[in-house]
């Protein structure tokens, strides 16, 4: 059952953090219309080969930090201010977000591969993201960090990495509008995100120093 758990905790994470349209998956989807799926399934293989290390890692330093309590705080109270901060920029200062279409030529499915593992490997946000998920799920008695546990976990971010991108390989053209819909409201959508991650964050802290 903990396994179980382990496993839809990686896929739903990984499923919240991907779906927003980014770089990754906009160009997976723009290399599946204009070369054909296999060269965009290429593409996927080399991104999430590089997110099953990001993970991996991600999860592997929240075991080490989630030994030292002092630091959970730290961090914690770190968390709280950047996300507040990200909270108010997103909700009330940031402009609307505006995409670029990115460029594609037809290139080898080795080269698609390479492509799709240097862009994952330019993207840092999984290993805080993930950092922050892990601890989160073990705080709440969710998710252990057992090797068994970890690599479930990884599992399950690398299935629901797999499933977004195809989503976006396979219908891409069905949710382009709403895509850009998403685009437009991306700042709400983000600061309220991040003013919940707040809100539970600083609700942490306090019962932290109330005990």
């Amino acid at each position: 059952m903990n396994l179980i758990i382990s496993l839809l905790s990686g896929f739903i994470s990984a499923f919240i953090g991907i779906t927003p349209p980014g770089l990754l998956n906009m160009t997976a989807a723009k290399v599946g219309m204009k070369e054909g799926r296999r060269n965009a399934f290429w593409f996927v293989t080399g991104a999430v080969l590089v997110i099953f290390i990001q993970v991996y890692l991600a999860v592997l330093f929240a075991r080490i930090i989630n030994a030292r309590p002092d630091i959970i705080l730290l961090l914690r109270e770190v968390g709280f201010g950047i996300f507040g901060t990200l909270t108010v920029y997103f909700l009330w200062i940031a402009k609307q977000p505006k995409i670029k279409q990115p460029k594609i030529k037809q290139y080898s499915k080795k080269k698609r591969f390479f492509l799709g593992m240097l862009l994952s490997a330019l993207n840092f946000f999984p290993i805080p993201y993930y950092v922050f998920v892990s601890i989160s799920l073990y705080s709440y008695a969710v998710f252990s960090f057992d090797s068994t546990s970890v690599f479930t976990f990884v599992s399950g971010a690398v299935l629901g990495s797999i499933l977004v991108f195809y989503f976006y390989i396979a219908f891409f053209q069905k949710i382009e509008k709403k895509a850009d819909y998403l685009l437009r409201n991306m700042n709400v959508i983000i600061g309220c995100i991040t003013g919940i991650v707040s809100v539970i964050t600083l609700i942490n802290i306090l019962e932290y120093y109330l005990r």
